[in-house]
C-alpha cells in the first residue's frame, strides 16, 4: 500500500509509533524530507497531552495550555502548519503564589523559584528565610566539585539558600512543570543553564544574576498560546502530513516490533503487518519498554525504570456576573506543597488567554491542577469529589462562593516522567543501546525535556538521525503485507 497522493513516490519508509507531539514532530519532518511515512496511533486521539475541547460551549485546552516562546521549536511548527497567525502571548503574566493563607505576588528576579537576592523575595519568604539568602555571601564559595555530575535542585538550593526557598518556591515553579519533588529533580537535567552557571559562579545567586543578565537581551513573550488551544497543534500537524501524502492511523495500537529478515522492521498492528526501512518510537518509556524488549533488553530495562507522576486538571465554568469582583488580578496563582492544600495551581484562563475569554461570552472559565509524582490516590477520586476540593481551595483562596455552570475532570494517568539525579545518564544508556539498532530512534518527553519545544526536539534530532541513515539516504522503497 503507498499512502502517496502526488504523482512522485516518496522514498524510504518510516513508520513512526505514537501520535502525540513528538511523533506527529518526527513525521513532519519527515515527510517534508521527501520520505513516506505513516503514523500508527493506538488510541482514537492525536496529541497526547495536548488537547482542545469546549466547556459549556467555551473552548478550552484540556491539557497543556502554553509552551515557551523563547526556544524555537514549538513556534516554528505552528508556523510551519499554518498556525502562525493563530499564536497569541497571554492577556497577563502576572500572577501570585498561595501561601501561609494569602495570595503573594509571585516575585521577579528568579530562575525557576532561585532569587538573585533576598529583595527579590521579600514578601514572600519570612524575615529568617531572607537572611538566610543574605547569609550565603559568608559561605565558603562553592566548589565545582560539589555538583558532581549531578544534583538534585531541591538539595543543592536549601543547601545554599535556605529550604524555605525550595519549599515556597522551587517547589510549586519546578516541582509544578514535572509533577515532581524538587529535592529529587536533577539540576542537570531539569535546569541545566542554572547548573552550569553554578558551576562557574561562586555563589549561586551571583549564577542566578549572571543568568538574569542574559535573560534582558531577550525580546518577546516568555510563553505563547494558539488561539482555540495548543491542543489545536496536533491536528494541524496531521493535516500537513497528510496533506504531503502522509497517513495517519489512530486507534492502531502496535502489538510487536521486530527487524525483519530481509532488512528493515516489521510492525505489526493487530491481523496487519506494516514492512518499514526505518522506525521511530514516540510512545511513553513503559509502552516504549515493551515494544524494544524483543530487540534490546538493554533499553528496554532502562525505560521501564522511568517513574511517571499522574495529575487531574478541573474546568470550571461560572458565570461572570457571578464572579464579578471576586477573582483577584493575573494569570492565577501556584500553592506550595508544604502548605498542605490540595491543588497544586489555578488558571484564571479567561484572564490569561485572550482567545479563552472572548470564545466564552458571558462564563468565566477557572481551571485547577491536582496529584504530584507520589500522589496517585487523587486520580482514583470521583469527579464530583475532585470539583468539591477545588472550589473549597478556590474560597478559600480568593473568597469565590459560586457555583458552576459546568464542570470537567480531565486526568493524565502517567502524565509526566520524572527527572531524578542521573536522568540524563540513564537517557544516555537507551540512547546508546538504541542506536546500536538499524534504522531505530526513539523520542519524548523522557529524553530531553517534559515541555513542548523540548519534546518536539528530541523529535527533530530523532528523524534528522534517521534521514541519516544509509537505508534512508539512499531512499530505497519498502512494501507492505497485509
Amino acid at each position: 500500500m503507498n499512502a502517496d497522493t502526488g504523482d512522485t513516490p516518496k522514498s524510504g519508509h518510516v513508520v513512526v509509533i505514537g501520535g502525540g507531539i513528538a511523533g506527529l514532530a518526527a513525521a513532519h519532518r519527515l515527510i517534508t524530507a521527501g520520505r513516506r511515512v505513516t503514523l500508527l496511533e493506538a488510541t482514537t486521539r492525536l496529541g497526547g497531552k495536548l488537547h482542545a475541547g469546549e466547556i459549556a460551549g467555551a473552548p478550552v485546552d484540556l491539557g497543556a495550555e502554553s509552551m515557551l516562546a523563547r526556544r524555537p521549536e514549538a513556534i516554528g511548527l505552528a508556523r510551519a502548519v499554518g498556525l502562525g497567525d493563530r499564536l497569541q502571548p497571554p492577556a497577563t503574566t502576572s500572577a501570585a503564589v498561595w501561601t501561609r493563607d494569602a495570595l503573594r505576588p509571585m516575585p521577579k528576579g528568579h530562575v525557576m523559584g532561585v532569587p538573585g537576592d533576598a529583595a527579590a523575595v521579600a514578601g514572600l519568604l519570612t524575615a529568617e528565610g531572607l537572611a538566610r539568602i543574605e547569609h550565603e555571601r559568608d559561605l565558603p564559595l562553592a566548589d565545582p566539585a560539589a555538583l558532581g555530575d549531578d544534583i538534585a535542585v531541591g538539595r543543592y538550593v536549601a543547601d545554599r539558600l535556605g529550604r524555605e526557598v525550595v519549599d515556597r518556591l522551587v517547589e510549586p515553579l519546578l516541582g509544578g512543570v514535572y509533577a515532581g519533588d524538587a529535592y529529587a529533580i536533577s539540576m542537570r537535567a531539569a535546569v541545566p543553564r542554572l547548573f552550569e552557571a553554578a558551576r562557574a559562579h561562586g555563589t549561586l545567586t551571583e549564577a542566578v544574576r549572571s543568568l538574569q543578565q542574559g535573560a534582558q537581551q531577550q525580546t518577546g513573550p516568555a510563553f505563547m498560546g494558539i488561539a482555540g488551544g495548543i491542543g489545536t497543534l496536533p491536528g494541524a500537524v496531521a493535516d500537513a502530513i497528510t496533506a504531503q501524502g502522509g497517513e495517519v492511523l489512530t486507534d492502531t495500537p502496535v502489538h510487536a516490533l521486530t527487524r525483519a529478515a530481509r532488512g528493515g522492521w516489521d510492525i505489526r498492528t493487530g491481523d496487519r503487518v506494516l514492512h518499514a526501512d526505518a522506525v521511530i518510537v514516540a510512545t511513553p518509556a513503559w509502552s516504549a519498554s515493551e515494544l524494544l524488549a524483543a530487540e534490546s533488553s538493554a533499553a528496554a530495562t532502562e525505560l521501564a525504570a522511568v517513574e511517571y507522576a499522574s495529575m487531574a486538571l478541573v474546568t470550571l465554568a461560572f458565570r461572570r456576573a457571578d464572579l464579578e469582583g471576586v477573582l483577584p488580578a493575573g494569570s492565577g496563582f501556584l500553592v506550595p506543597p508544604v502548605d498542605g492544600r490540595t491543588i497544586k495551581a489555578s488558571t484564571f484562563s479567561s484572564q490569561k488567554w485572550r482567545w479563552t475569554d472572548e470564545g466564552s461570552g458571558d462564563l468565566v472559565v477557572l481551571r485547577t491542577s491536582i496529584g504530584r509524582y507520589g500522589e496517585e490516590e487523587h486520580l482514583h477520586r470521583e469527579d464530583a469529589d475532585l470539583v468539591s476540593v477545588s472550589l473549597k481551595d478556590l474560597a478559600d483562596a480568593t473568597g469565590l462562593a459560586a457555583r458552576p455552570v459546568a464542570t470537567e475532570v480531565t486526568r493524565w494517568t502517567g502524565g509526566l516522567p520524572q527527572y531524578p539525579v542521573g536522568h540524563l545518564a540513564r537517557v544516555a544508556r537507551i540512547r546508546d543501546a538504541v542506536a546500536k539498532l538499524p534504522a531505530l530512534r526513539v523520542c519524548g518527553a523522557v529524553y530531553d525535556g517534559v515541555g513542548i519545544p523540548a519534546t518536539i526536539a528530541s523529535a527533530w534530532r530523532a528523524a534528522d538521525e534517521i534521514l541519516a541513515t544509509p537505508t534512508l539516504a539512499h531512499g530505497t522503497l519498502s512494501d507492505e503485507r497485509e
